[in-house]
C-alpha cells in the first residue's frame, strides 16, 4: 500500500490518480472478480469503482483526502457496487476455474494447471459453506489482505464484529478441512 497516496491525491488529484489506481487495482479487481460471474463484468465493476472513487475524491476537501484510508474505502465502494448490481440481477458467484491462468503459467504442464484449478474449486466449495457474513469477512481479510480497520470500514461494522466474523469463519474452515482429512483417511483405510 502506498502510504503517500492520500497526500499526493490531496495535492494534485489528476496527476496522482493514475498511480493510485496502479497501487490498488489488484485489490479492487480481485474483489470484483469474486463478486461477478465473468471477467468482463469484473473489469466493468472495477472500472466503475475507480470512476466513483475519482468523483468522490474530487468533491472532498483536502483534509478529508489526506485522512483517507484508501484500501478500506475502495473496498467499500467495490462492495457497494457489487451489491447494487446483484440486486438488479440474480447474483452468481465467480467460478474460480474460469479465471484465466497468467501468461507466465502458459508454459506449465497441464497437470499443474489442473491441480491449481482443482484446489481453487475445493476452496470455493469450502468458502461457500460459510455464512455469507463470514465468507465475505474471510475473503477480504485473507484473500484481499485488508487490515481489520479497513475490513470494518469496507463492511460498515465495528472492528470487534469483523474480527469475530473472521475468527469464526477461519474456525469453520479448519473444521471443514479436518472433516475432509478424516474422510480421506477413512477412505484409505477402507481400501
Amino acid at each position: 500500500m502506498c502510504a503517500e497516496c492520500p497526500s499526493r491525491l490531496a495535492r494534485d488529484l489528476d496527476s496522482a490518480f493514475p498511480e493510485f489506481v496502479r497501487h490498488h487495482q489488484d485489490l479492487v479487481f480481485g474483489m470484483a472478480r469474486r463478486m461477478t460471474p465473468t471477467l468482463a463484468d469484473a473489469e466493468d465493476l472495477a472500472q466503475e469503482a475507480f470512476i466513483r472513487a475519482y468523483r468522490a475524491l474530487a468533491g472532498y476537501d483536502r483534509g478529508r483526502v489526506q485522512a483517507l484510508r484508501p484500501r478500506g474505502w475502495l473496498a467499500t465502494i467495490a462492495t457497494n457496487i457489487g451489491r447494487n448490481r446483484a440486486r438488479r440481477r440474480s447474483a452468481v458467484t465467480a467460478d474460480l476455474e474460469a479465471v484465466p491462468e497468467p501468461l507466465a503459467d502458459a508454459s506449465r504442464q497441464p497437470e499443474a494447471v489442473a491441480e491449481r484449478r482443482a484446489e481453487a474449486r475445493a476452496w470455493r466449495s469450502r468458502l461457500d459453506r460459510l455464512s455469507p457474513r463470514q465468507r465475505r469477512a474471510v475473503e477480504l481479510r485473507h484473500v484481499d489482505g485488508l487490515s481489520y480497520p479497513e475490513l470494518a470500514e469496507a463492511l460498515g461494522k465495528p472492528v470487534g464484529t469483523v474480527k469475530s466474523d473472521v475468527h469464526r469463519g477461519v474456525a469453520a474452515l479448519r473444521e471443514i478441512l479436518e472433516a475432509e482429512r478424516r474422510a480421506e483417511v477413512a477412505a484409505e483405510v477402507s481400501v
